[in-house]
């Protein structure tokens, strides 16, 4: 198993044979997840402690020179968080390329990256530079959309969250999406850093 569990592990041939419209039949959450974010075009680095997500950080920024290049940032508590890291911080996303964000889930059902106005405030996707790296765990990992807005609202109560949106599209691609949660999206180069918390 990708993450650890117990559940019937399905062949990686049968997972890619399967249809666009077949049901995932049998196949845990996590490497749901993982085919269908992967199949988006996302890049994924699963990571077990702290010091392998500092050491994937590294990795990123020398992969794409991004030394002298602050990552845009919009929650104050992953900046102190990653503050160790050789990498500096802006709140304007002009100084940036790099966009470094939390999400509020991980959708199995289509790989996407459920965020909202905690992560973004009022920003739309579109207006977030190309590049984008988002640090999450295995806890939030959920199977479907539905599943994921449900416990958003149980976790907010009345205070529920606006600009709720999925970040689905990491390749540029012919097929146009008709999922709501998507509108006004753009591409995006996108890494995950995905750390084991179960």
């Amino acid at each position: 198993m990708l993450f650890g569990g117990g559940k019937k592990k399905v062949s990686k041939e049968t997972a890619e044979t399967r249809g666009d419209h077949m049901p995932d039949l049998n196949i845990p959450v996590d490497e749901k997840f993982t085919i269908h974010f992967k199949k988006n075009g996302g890049k994924f680095i699963y990571c077990i402690n702290d010091a392998e997500i500092s050491n994937a950080i590294q990795n990123i920024v020398i992969e794409n020179n991004w030394e002298n290049e602050p990552f845009y940032i919009l929650n104050k508590r992953l900046a102190e968080k990653f503050s160790k890291e050789s990498i500096s911080y802006t709140d304007n996303p002009r100084d940036s390329e790099v966009f470094f964000t939390t999400c509020e889930h991980l959708i199995a059902q289509n790989g996407s990256i459920l965020v909202c106005s905690n992560q973004l405030l009022e920003k739309k996707v579109n207006e977030l530079p190309s590049n984008v790296v988002v640090f999450a765990t295995t806890s939030q990992l959920v199977e479907s959309i539905g599943e994921g807005l449900k416990t958003i609202k149980k976790k907010y109560g009345q205070k529920i969250p606006a600009n709720i949106t999925t970040l689905k599209h990491f390749k540029a691609t012919a097929e146009n999406s008709d999922d709501f949660l998507t509108y006004g999206s753009s591409t995006k180069n996108l890494y995950l850093l995905l750390l084991e918390d179960l």
